[in-house]
């Protein structure tokens, strides 16, 4: 397993952008696919975005196709999730995973963070 950290979230108008990063630590990191998960207050967690190990390879849940994207820095270990055009309703807890190959179930990310909170105000 790699450990994983997240960092960029905060509170953010309606309309505003953010930038979260999720670095890791071990060098089998370049080759994982990595994901970014959201959980809003009372809800369950949900995909947002996959990258894969080459970063050559995304998927984006349709809420986010347009608005979200994902990349990657191999050299840095680091994903990041360049989120624009905020809503409300995009208030969560964002999470990064890595796992073996992309895929759109959580079950199959084995490495999590910890999470950071974003907040849009209205």
């Amino acid at each position: 397993q790699v450990q994983l950290v997240e960092s960029g979230g905060g509170l953010v108008q309606v309309g505003g952008f953010l930038r979260l990063s999720c670095t890791a630590s071990g060098r089998v990191f370049s080759n994982l696919a990595v994901g970014w998960f959201r959980q809003a207050p009372g809800k369950e967690r949900e995909l947002v975005a996959v990258i894969s190990g080459t970063g050559g390879g995304t998927y984006y849940a349709d809420d986010y196709q347009g608005r979200f994207t994902i990349s990657r820095d191999r050299a840095k270990n680091t994903v990041y999730l360049q989120m624009d055009a905020l809503k409300p309703e995009d208030t969560a807890t964002y999470f990064c995973a890595a796992g073996a190959s992309m895929s759109r179930q959580s079950s199959s990310f084995n490495s999590w963070g910890q999470g950071t909170r974003v907040t849009v105000s209205s």
